[in-house]
């Protein structure tokens, strides 16, 4: 569900992104100091954005603590945030990985499949949806909407399935996309409450939205291919949403998010603005750059044309071939999809890996696992730092700091 804002120290000025590695750090250090060394793997770049909205609409600095060295910062100390945002980002991050790996469990994905994997899953899936909320009623946060979402989700995406024919149409795609909106609206809504800004609500409320609607639509759009080489449900598939209507409705969410956080009354804006604004925007273009090449390229394989749904045989959709399946060893290297990210426990291993090592670890399903090591080692994964080089240096201020507001320096990387 999360992971659409990855910026790299290239495209934040050098004060800004100081303060999103303590974001970051400080929620990593928050889940192992509450929850143990386990629950650190629910760290992830997006939740930390609580932990950023918190402190944004505070006027005083936020309260930081010095860290040790740490294999992701390259054996390097920081001060990393220590706040009521940062334990309220632990708590959202519990409780969405939670609910994601109960999910993969009820529908058998890959390992899931295996009972006494799928055992130990639901067993550690209850632990952090127990510490989650345990944590949220210290904070005097409601986490139903978060707990509620992976269940609304699922009953979603299974009444296409579930209704008789004729007796009515499956749900659109802003109704599938509605838990997802629902859970960050309630995230970012308390962000006012531990701030002190109770006016901010309607505004963060509105961002929710904006931010969920289009983390929902991106990770349709990059998973799309592959899910339809595995018969995976995928919302822009069950819903015939096409890639050109897909980003219009990325563009009209985003347009929604950049309003609403120009209606906050933010003190500390920079960071909010540079991350829910511009990186949302550089995601987007990522997601659907990435979209397009693969149908240029015909790499999503035979049998995926517009009108192709899950079920169909491959090889014999209208406008394609039969040819070779997907995967199938005959294939032309150029249709072979990768293999699929599995989720859950593996894949937040994998990614944890991948970050200890700097990127020259790279998974199976990682589309630069066959690139040089100069590849792997890129921080951005979509060809910002070598276009662009140093080019947020215009924007510092004294000590590092940044004198612009979100980092608007003319920068297009």
């Amino acid at each position: 569900m999360f992971g659409i804002v990855r910026p790299c120290r290239h495209v934040l000025c050098k004060g800004l992104y100081a303060d999103w590695m303590g974001h970051l750090c400080g929620l990593c250090l928050a889940l192992r100091d509450e929850h143990g060394h386990l629950s650190r793997l629910v760290t992830n770049y997006d939740g930390l954005l609580v932990s950023v909205l918190t402190e944004a609409q505070t006027s005083a600095p936020t309260s930081r603590r010095k860290a040790g060295p740490c294999a992701l910062r390259g054996f390097k100390g920081a001060d990393v945030v220590e706040s009521e945002g940062v334990r309220l980002a632990a708590s959202v991050s519990l409780l969405l990985a939670a609910g994601k790996v109960n999910d993969h469990v009820a529908d058998g994905d890959g390992m899931y499949a295996r009972r006494p994997l799928a055992a130990g899953a639901t067993r550690l899936a209850a632990r952090w949806s127990s510490a989650g909320t345990a944590t949220a009623g210290t904070l005097g946060f409601d986490p139903t909407p978060l707990t509620a979402a992976a269940a609304r989700q699922a009953l979603l995406e299974r009444i296409p399935a579930q209704r008789p024919p004729g007796s009515g149409a499956a749900p659109g795609l802003r109704e599938l996309t509605g838990p997802t909106e629902d859970a960050v609206a309630a995230a970012f809504a308390h962000t006012g409450v531990l701030a002190g800004k109770p006016h901010n609500r309607e505004a963060l409320e509105a961002a929710g939205r904006g931010f969920g609607r289009l983390a929902h639509l991106i990770d349709a759009v990059e998973d799309l291919a592959d899910d339809r080489a595995s018969g995976a449900y995928n919302p822009l598939a069950a819903t015939g949403t096409g890639l050109d209507e897909a980003r219009r409705h990325c563009d009209a969410a985003h347009a929604d998010l950049r309003a609403a956080v120009n209606a906050l009354d933010l003190p500390r804006p920079a960071l909010t603005r540079a991350l829910l604004v511009r990186e949302t925007g550089n995601a987007v273009s990522r997601a659907f750059a990435t979209a397009g090449s693969q149908a240029a390229a015909g790499t999503h394989g035979p049998g995926h044309g517009p009108g192709h749904s899950p079920g169909h045989s491959p090889g014999h959709s209208p406008g394609h071939s039969p040819g070779h399946p997907p995967g199938d060893p005959g294939a032309p290297p150029g249709r072979r999809p990768p293999k699929r990210d599995p989720g859950g426990l593996l894949s937040l291993a994998c990614a944890a890996l991948t970050c200890c090592t700097c990127g020259l670890y790279r998974p199976a399903w990682d589309e630069d696992r066959e690139g040089s090591c100069c590849e792997r080692f890129d921080c951005s994964g979509y060809e910002c730092c070598s276009n662009c080089g140093n080019c947020c240096s215009c924007c510092s201020g004294e000590d590092g700091g940044c004198g612009c507001d979100g980092c608007n320096c003319g920068c297009d990387c």
